[in-house]
């Protein structure tokens, strides 16, 4: 008698809104972070949309990038107010979107996660909330914009607000924090332990790796760097909490003691409030330091630039997590930072890392010296680093972390 054949019912396809405050072809941390963790969720299998704002008025409303597609909504163009206008339109599309999801995911949550919150709980949908940066939930994160408008942090009014609005936040089902820093701040905020979740940011470990020799020949050939100079490379936002302001002046005493030296500063400071571009450019100027330190600007791929150097130095001052510091690490540079933030939880002192005191030109000088006096200690930090990354910090990992989380929650509410 023949056996009759039962056919297996294929599992619900995830599909999974991420809604962003910036995406590419905006550069930044959180842009990449957000573009990675789209695709590489596509990559498993789920079906993923991207709501973001149209931050420049020559981006397309609708497009696919790769294999994501990506709706840009108003208000249009740069401009801090701008941003807070973004709650209100994606709260709109969350709504006109209900139908093609089953989970929200908000990077970060300092603006989007009110609405995602309320659209969702009003939907009966998991939402999960991805802290970016410090002070998201304290509301410390917004202190310098407030106070331009005129209201102190303390004050009574931010307060209340800041209240008012942690307690819509913390109905989201999960947060996920990159750091123990970030997860503290969650739970001193009454955040309930089991509603938190550590996953750090990733990195694309087969294209952030150590150049070869030839390669990284050409990659100097190409940027105009001698055999012999001694290149030090920083890349992200030049904003002053970066510690770029104490990194010029480290470097007036490093180009005294090591006239090969050249400093890349890669990045560009934009329409950040923080931003200190011009006030860097004008002390290189004044200072006298344009054939040692050289404004590279934004740009869509640090790579070339990473595979030319021989060491990466951040010395920033507030720091959540610092991918700009995984991805130099995965490249196998020998890496000079901080103990802030985020960094201590990725970086082990005098193993994968040399740190210096935060705000301090004199330890930061001390250590770019050293690590151009001993290639030793530089090829010895630099190998242990792309161990770091590799073993904690691939993005294929990360990629699954987030699908099993996505997934548990997506299914309890099936």
């Amino acid at each position: 008698m023949a056996r009759l054949s039962v056919p297996t019912r294929k599992p619900k396809q995830l599909r999974i809104c991420l809604v962003a405050e910036t995406y590419p072809p905006e550069v930044g941390g959180g842009e990449t972070q957000a573009r990675m963790l789209a695709g590489g969720l596509i990559e498993r299998g789920c079906e993923v949309f991207v709501l973001t704002r149209r931050s420049q008025h020559a981006l397309a409303r609708e497009e696919r990038m790769g294999p994501v597609p990506v709706r840009r909504l108003a208000p249009a163009g740069r401009g801090q107010l701008k941003k807070w206008g973004l709650a209100v339109s994606a709260g709109a599309a969350l709504v006109r979107t209900r139908r093609q999801y089953d989970v929200v995911l908000a990077c970060p949550f300092r603006i989007l996660g009110v609405p995602a919150v309320l659209v969702t709980g009003m939907l009966g949908r998991p939402c999960i909330l991805k802290a970016e940066t410090n002070g998201e939930m304290s509301g410390a994160f917004f202190t310098p914009g407030l106070a331009r408008l005129g209201l102190p942090g303390a004050s009574w009014v931010v307060r209340l607000m800041v209240r008012a609005r942690n307690r819509i936040l913390k109905r989201a089902t999960v947060f996920v924090a990159l750091s123990s820093a970030i997860e503290t701040e969650l739970r001193e905020h009454g955040v309930p332990p089991d509603a938190i979740h550590r996953i750090p940011n990733g990195v694309d470990a087969e294209r952030f790796r150590p150049p070869s020799a030839d390669e990284r020949q050409a990659r100097r050939h190409a940027l105009g760097i001698a055999a012999d100079d001694s290149v030090f490379a920083f890349t992200g936002r030049l904003v002053s909490y970066k510690g770029l302001p104490v990194l010029l002046r480290a470097w007036e005493a490093v180009r005294s003691t090591v006239p090969s030296a050249r400093l890349l500063l890669i990045g560009s400071g934009g329409a950040d409030i923080h931003s200190c571009e011009s006030e860097l450019r004008r002390y290189v100027h004044t200072h006298g330091l344009e054939a040692s330190v050289t404004f590279v600007g934004e740009t869509p791929d640090v790579v070339p630039y990473l595979h030319a150097a021989d060491a990466f130095v951040f010395p920033t001052e507030k720091e959540a997590f610092g991918i700009a510091l995984i991805e130099a690490m995965a490249c196998g540079l020998p890496v000079i930072t901080t103990p802030v933030g985020g960094i201590p939880d990725i970086v082990t002192p005098e193993r994968d890392a040399i740190l210096v005191r935060p705000g301090d030109p004199d330890s930061l000088c001390s250590a770019i010296v050293r690590l151009h006096a001993d290639p030793e200690l530089a090829s010895r930090l630099g190998r242990a680093a792309r161990e770091t990354v590799t073993a904690r910090y691939a993005h294929t990992t990360v990629v699954g972390r987030y699908l099993d989380l996505l997934r548990h929650h997506a299914d309890s509410v099936r």
